[in-house]
This record gives C-alpha cells, structure tokens and sequence, in this order.
C-alpha cells in the first residue's frame, strides 16, 4: 500500500504548479503565496499531532529555534518567487528551474559543509543541468519577446537559490526537532512573511475582488500541497526511503503531463531530452 502513497505525493506535488497557475492568472501572485500558505499551515501542524511531536516544542534550543526562522524565511522567498515566475512565465520552463536547486543545494554542501560528491551525485547534477539548460532554450517567438517578458526567468532562479538555501539552513543549525514540527515552525513564518509582503505592497485589498474561481484553484494548490506532504509521510513510514524519494521526485513527470493537457505546452526535442536528462540525474543521485 506505501507504493500508491508514494505515487499520491508525486502527483498531488505534480498538480501543484498546475493548480495554482489556474488561480493567478489575474489574482496576485503574492496574495495567492498567502492565502494557499493558511491551507499549507493547517495540514503541517495536522502532521504534527499525527506524530505526537507537539510535546517536544518546549525542547527545541534557541539556536535551532534561529535556523528554524531562516531556513522559514528562505522558503517564503522561494515561494515568492516561484509563484511569480508561474504566473509570468510557463509551467514545463519555470519548474525545472525550481527543481534545480538540488543540484545548487549539492554544490553549496560542498563549499560549505565540506560533504563530498559521489559519483552517483556527480553524474545527477551534471543531468539535471543539462537537462534544466535544455528545457528552459527559447524559442524563435520567445527569442523576439522583450525583456521584461522574460523576467520570470529571474524569479524562477531566484525560487530555486532560495530553495537551496531552505536546505543549507536546516543542516547548519536544525537540530533535536522533530522534521514535521520543524516543518509547521516554518510555515508559519512563511505565512507571517507572506502576508507582510501583501500588507506593505498595499495588495491587501486585492483579497476582496480575487475571483471565487481563481480562489477555488489557490486554495486546490494549497490542498495538493498537504496532501502530498501526508502521502509523503506515509509512504516513508511504511516503505524503503531508497524507493519513495526517487518516486516523489517524478512529480516533474506529472507537472509537464499537466501543463499540456491544461495549458497546451508542448515540448519542443530538445526539452523533451532535457526532461529525460532531469529524471535520469534526479534518480541517479538517489540510487
């Protein structure tokens, strides 16, 4: 039964970028991080008091408490951004970006923490660059456009360094949290983070003429998030993590599927092997 949980957190994470695309096409994309966070809050602190791990809160130290607010911060960036570059740009371009940053949280590792590279890692990241350079190539028409079309490009890299940073954060400083209580703490911070960014770009009114079916789609994407995150969990308590991380990580699979049935995006050669070089690398740094 773990291995239909796994592929649930693959394809409710897949649908996630799909979903929220559909709500912002005119919602602010600042607006939606904040009203899908609530629902993503709601279903880490469910996780919370599934694993009883709200007794330890009183244990956690200062200095993991510190982290905790970092690594939050950085994660409410990167949805910042990640949001903003889905509704500028398109989905099968701006998720490989995203999920780039394994690749910059391994080099940062490296330079940082001094953990080596293996072999398997070393020819992941070598595939998933590739691959990511591949798929995001312009096309004629894209080539035409005018810079400030293609800024999303900006935000979707931006997404994935801060992304990278979420990861560096937890590693130098987390410790003796339990990971979905550390997780919930951190939502929470990425919500307060979210909704002052609404208040002081003065977007807070924007809240009342959102469409109910834009709406609708945030709040979905919002409900795919928790729901990959309680698939994840159960999927890793009943089964082997060798063979549920690399299952989760299909969710690009998914995504791009999505993203054409949708939006209608197709892909050209080029990223069609771009996106064969990503899956192969994701995998080989999990084997």
């Amino acid at each position: 039964m773990w291995i239909v949980y796994a592929f649930g957190s693959a394809f409710f994470a897949g649908i996630t970028a799909i979903l929220a695309k559909c709500g912002i096409k005119k919602t602010d994309s600042n607006m939606a991080t904040a009203i899908r966070t609530i629902v993503v809050l709601a279903f880490s602190w469910l996780m919370v008091l599934m694993v009883e791990s709200h007794t330890t809160i009183g244990d956690i130290s200062g200095k993991t408490l510190l982290f905790l607010i970092l690594s939050g911060l950085a994660t409410g960036a990167s949805w910042l951004c990640y949001f903003k570059a889905l509704q500028m740009g398109d989905i099968n371009k701006v998720v490989p970006i995203d999920k780039s940053s394994t690749v910059l949280t391994i080099i940062l590792a490296f330079i940082l923490l001094n953990e080596g590279i293996s072999i398997g890692k070393g020819v992941g990241v070598v595939g998933i660059g590739i691959g990511t350079y591949l798929m995001i190539q312009k096309k004629a028409t894209e080539a035409a456009q005018p810079k400030a079309n293609q800024a999303w490009l900006i935000y979707a890299l931006l997404s994935a360094v801060f992304a990278s940073l979420t990861a560096i954060l937890g590693k130098i400083g987390i410790e003796g949290v339990e990971s979905n209580l550390g997780t919930a703490i951190r939502t929470g911070v990425v919500l307060v983070m979210a909704w002052l960014v609404v208040f002081v770009t003065r977007k807070k009114g924007i809240s009342r003429e959102i469409p109910l079916k834009e709406l609708g789609f945030i709040i979905l994407s919002g409900l795919a998030t928790g729901g990959s995150w309680l698939c994840y969990y159960k999927a890793l308590q009943d089964g082997p993590a060798s063979v549920v991380v690399p299952i989760d990580k299909l969710s690009i699979l998914v995504t791009i599927a999505f993203s054409y049935v949708v939006f209608h995006e197709k892909l050209a050669k080029k990223a069609a092997l771009g996106l064969v070089l990503i899956v192969s690398g994701t995998l080989a740094m999990l084997i």
